[in-house]
């Protein structure tokens, strides 16, 4: 599971995604790109049953990439624990996603594995997503 090696901060606010994404919203590496169509966080269980469904369907082949870091950390306060003495401790890593922004990016596979490819990522996201293409990208690959 993906988690940062090491935070400025043991535990962090939970914020409000607000606003479109600001950087990352094109594609930078592939041909094909699975883009957020809104707001939302996920967490590094979703990010990685997406990446495994995406590596699964296209055997492979090709290269992926993985646009999104799950580098925020969720504290949870245990079952049954009354009210107050702070804050509980740090239990998962997540990623804030905004509107626009690419998650996954796939080459070198053709444009219908990749399309089937990020309809099962996509299934294990708890947010809209929407495939995005080059512009002026033929289907080459078959």
């Amino acid at each position: 599971m993906l988690s940062p090696k090491k935070t400025k901060f043991r535990k962090a606010f939970k914020g409000r995604v607000k606003g479109d994404a600001k950087g990352g919203f094109s594609l930078d590496f592939g041909a094909y790109g699975l883009k957020a169509m809104e707001p939302g966080r996920l967490n590094a269980r979703e990010i990685e049953a997406a990446r495994r469904a995406c590596a699964r369907e296209t055997k492979r082949q090709g290269k992926m990439w993985l646009r999104i870091f799950p580098d925020v950390p969720v504290s949870r306060k245990p079952a049954e624990v009354r009210m107050g003495s702070g804050k509980g401790s740090p239990e998962y890593w997540m990623c804030r996603i905004k509107p626009g922004r690419v998650l996954i990016e796939l080459d070198g596979v053709p444009r219908a594995v990749a399309a089937k490819a990020f309809e099962l990522a996509a299934a294990k996201l708890s947010i809209k997503t929407k495939m995005v293409v080059r512009i002026g990208e033929a289907d080459v690959h078959g």
